[in-house]
């Protein structure tokens, strides 16, 4: 009887936290907000001196490999006495405590869920400014790394269904149904999609073991010639092979635009070497750019190099989201 009880007694405990744990669960409503939208919450004062200028110089700095300059994200400045009750269920918040220690706290789902918030604390003003500025490179990548996965979830409710990348190249990759096929052959897919005033466009290649030299100070010269190469077999321009006044045949394909140095590093990805390479493409004699972003991966085992890339011609309107739905698309890659 006594282990009756105490079985009993157990399973009730037990029974407890899991209903408690589950109702802070539901509690958490969903998160909200725009893509690439950051709540900043902070007093006036703050924001309208010194501190509001660092956040913006932060925050809402150009991002580099873009046509015109666009911020690295849209900010709203929220007061703290009206931080409350829809306000608080933005999917990024930065907020601002002035008068408390030095530091920087980085916490999820606070208010909502999926959310991050980032807390900045100092005595001073210019503590706080310190804060952001040492803190510059984790705040941006945190606020960065939620937009991505937000956007992979948002493309996730309709999946591709182009079995034959996975067939023919040996890997998958997550990018919604709309994209649809331009140009297929075994190692080379190009997918297209229409967007307000132009379109997007995503390609996987494959390419040789020996076609990138690691380790090298040419190797983003040898990635500019590895895509240039491909813009001038597949992405042709308007005009290309039509025959101008003179009599003479035009040439109109895709290269890397010259007078922009691309953005190049190395990172990790899909946990293999990989080098980043943005900036800008345009057509040669037309009037047509805009922007590519490159990661070229180092496939040891099956001994070849990965190029997957995104680019996208929109005039007349900001091309900062487009872009960053191509790097999550490209992100998701996943290696056999």
């Amino acid at each position: 009887m006594r282990y009756f009880l105490f079985s009993l007694l157990t399973l009730a405990l037990l029974m407890s936290c899991v209903d408690k744990k589950q109702s802070k669960e539901k509690f958490l409503p969903d998160a909200s907000g725009a893509i690439n939208n950051v709540s900043v919450v902070t007093e006036n004062d703050l924001w309208d001196g010194r501190v509001g200028e660092a956040i913006r110089n932060v925050l809402a700095k150009p991002i580099y490999g873009l046509p015109q300059d666009e911020p690295t994200f849209t900010i709203s400045q929220i007061p703290p006495a009206v931080f409350s009750g829809f306000v608080t269920k933005n999917r990024t918040v930065l907020k601002i405590e002035a008068g408390k220690e030095a530091g920087i706290k980085i916490s999820d789902d606070v208010y909502a869920k999926p959310q991050k918030v980032i807390v900045v604390s100092g005595k001073t003003k210019e503590v706080i400014i310190n804060v952001l500025k040492e803190n510059e490179s984790k705040i941006i990548e945190t606020f960065r790394n939620a937009e991505l996965t937000e956007r992979r979830r948002q493309m996730s409710k309709s999946p591709h269904r182009f079995t034959s990348i996975k067939e023919k190249l040996g890997l998958t990759i997550q990018f919604p149904s709309i994209y649809e096929v331009a140009k297929e052959t075994d190692n080379f897919f190009w997918f297209r999609k229409d967007i307000t005033t132009g379109h997007s466009h995503l390609m996987i290649y494959e390419l040789p073991f020996d076609a990138i030299k690691r380790n090298d100070s040419t190797t983003v010269g040898q990635i500019i010639k590895i895509r240039d190469s491909i813009g001038k077999q597949y992405f042709k321009g308007r005009l290309d092979g039509t025959v101008n006044a003179k009599g003479e045949t035009i040439n109109s394909f895709m290269i890397t635009e010259s007078a922009y140095t691309p953005f190049h590093e190395e990172t990790i990805l899909d946990n293999k070497l990989a080098f980043e390479t943005k900036g800008l493409w345009e057509l040669t004699n037309d009037f047509m750019g805009g922007s590519f972003i490159n990661y070229t991966i180092e496939d040891k085992v099956n001994k070849r190099w990965i190029g997957i890339e995104g680019f996208v011609f929109a005039p007349s309107v900001e091309k900062r989201n487009y872009m960053l739905e191509l790097e999550s698309i490209i992100k998701s890659v996943k290696i056999e």
